[in-house]
């Protein structure tokens, strides 16, 4: 009975892929490239999504331990370079819940008069509200998170994706010149580099589905199969998510936080049936909701298991009767509102869209790359460990998913530090770099703080609370 359980089926496994990376609040942000994000996005398939998806694989097979990336990369690099990597994803967090809160909030108020304040009020309405719901456990987060993805994200894109197929049948013409193959190529300069660190943040998440790779009935054939399957719609959907956008909203009136709603006006107007754009932007918005509770729980949770060996002040150790790490949840809701509170004082919402994705990039990158670091070293210093799924090729074919993986993670972080064009003022650029980094600095330092300031009585609250 419990093996049936267990049991998961490629098409499934594939899903679970896919609720959990795709999220059509990026699409308008890489739909300003039109015809050259088909490009950017064949780029983040090789460079990254491809190998996180293999390693993730091998990792949660060979070690499917609580905490997740923390057991990973502790096993590697020991307990600092494990707490570094968990507090990499639980602090990028912080700063990507204002980027999805912005997205909420946008669509939510794209019908009616909204202002700043409007604005942050909803943004703050859905970031504690979403921390209430992960209060209650685990469970109850992911059960809310997969429906709210499939309803908000799988099926919006499904539907402007035919909206546009209809609109160019009819033969209507869009915004995008005619198609030609030499238009997929980017250009590459100063001003679409940092793009490059967007699709890394776009297909971020696919490790997440190697915790499922032992609950199919061959991981060997079953993971590597739903990897390609899920990695094909991803692909597919944001692609033509994206062109689809592009297609129908002048770069000069497109909105970061709306622009799927800009496109779905334009779209329902055109066909007559613009009365279906409010409930459309209901699913929509209820999707960021459902997919930013879901992802709350995670690193919060990851964060926890640091706590539990005291190596972080008592508070972040408490937990309800749920298992919910409150310490962690409250904590990163009242830095998140800090951070969101740039929507009020910001003259340009675009600017600190771009901003904040950015610094969100640099962060994650670093969690990467002791990620892949760690699928190497792993390789060499336990190599006798059952690993149920294992990337094929021996340890050229490893170290060439890996590699490719670390190699773009790395760029990746350094597109992140440049402003896109017009993104800054002009002779600023320096100081935008400036910011990344110490942005950046401060992200990622506090664990070297805690273990420097640790003290004997957060090991004894540690204990105590293990007692429990």
């Amino acid at each position: 009975m419990d093996n049936k359980k267990k049991m998961i089926g490629v098409f499934t496994l594939a899903m679970i892929n896919v609720a959990a990376v795709l999220s059509i609040r990026n699409f308008p942000q890489m739909s300003v490239y039109g015809w050259q994000s088909i490009g950017w996005y064949l780029i983040g398939l090789l460079f990254f999504l491809i190998p996180i998806s293999l390693v993730g694989a091998e990792l949660a097979t060979g070690w499917p331990k609580g905490g997740g990336v923390y057991a990973w990369v502790k096993e590697a690099f020991g307990h600092k370079g494990g707490f570094v990597a968990i507090f990499c994803e639980w602090s990028n967090n912080l700063v990507w819940f204002p980027t999805v809160l912005s997205f909420v909030a946008g669509t939510f108020l794209f019908l009616v008069s909204s202002n700043n304040v409007l604005t942050f009020m909803l943004m703050m309405v859905v970031l504690w509200g979403t921390t209430a719901v992960a209060f209650l456990g685990e469970r109850v987060s992911t059960k809310f998170g997969n429906a709210g993805a499939i309803l908000g994200s799988i099926l919006p894109v499904i539907l402007i994706v035919c909206l546009s197929v209809a609109f160019l049948s009819s033969g209507r013409t869009g915004q995008l010149p005619p198609f030609s193959a030499d238009q997929i190529v980017p250009t590459v300069n100063l001003d679409t580099l940092p793009f490059f660190s967007t699709v890394i943040l776009m297909f971020a998440g696919m490790e997440m589905a190697g915790y499922h790779a032992l609950e199919t009935r061959n991981p060997k054939k079953d993971f590597p199969r739903a990897i390609f399957i899920s990695a094909f719609v991803i692909f597919v959907l944001s692609t033509l998510g994206t062109i689809a956008i592009a297609m129908v909203v002048p770069q000069s009136q497109l909105q970061f936080s709306s622009g799927i709603m800009q496109a779905l006006q334009y779209f329902l107007n055109d066909f007559g049936i613009g009365w279906a754009l409010g409930i459309i932007g209901i699913l929509v918005a209820i999707g960021g909701v459902a997919l930013l509770t879901a992802w709350l729980i995670g690193p919060a949770k990851g964060l926890g298991v640091v706590a539990q060996s005291g190596d972080m002040p008592p508070f972040f150790n408490r937990t309800n009767k749920h298992g919910s790490p409150v310490g962690v949840l409250v904590v990163q809701a009242l830095i998140g509102t800090a951070i969101s509170s740039i929507f009020l004082i910001t003259t340009n919402a675009n600017n600190a869209f771009e901003a904040l994705s950015e610094l969100t990039s640099t962060v994650l990158c670093i969690a990467y790359i002791l990620i892949f670091a760690a699928a190497i070293k792993l390789r060499y210093s336990q190599p006798d460990t059952p690993r149920p799924f294992k990337i094929p090729g021996g340890k050229i074919g490893l170290w060439v998913i890996a590699g490719m993986g670390i190699g773009g993670t790395a760029f990746a972080f350094f597109c992140a530090l440049l402003p896109t064009g017009g993104s800054v003022a002009a002779g600023q650029d320096l100081v935008f770099v400036v910011g990344m980094l110490i942005g950046t600095v401060i992200l990622v330092v506090p664990p070297f703080l805690f273990m420097k300031l640790k003290k004997p009585s957060w090991d004894e609250a540690a204990k105590a609370s293990k007692e429990k």
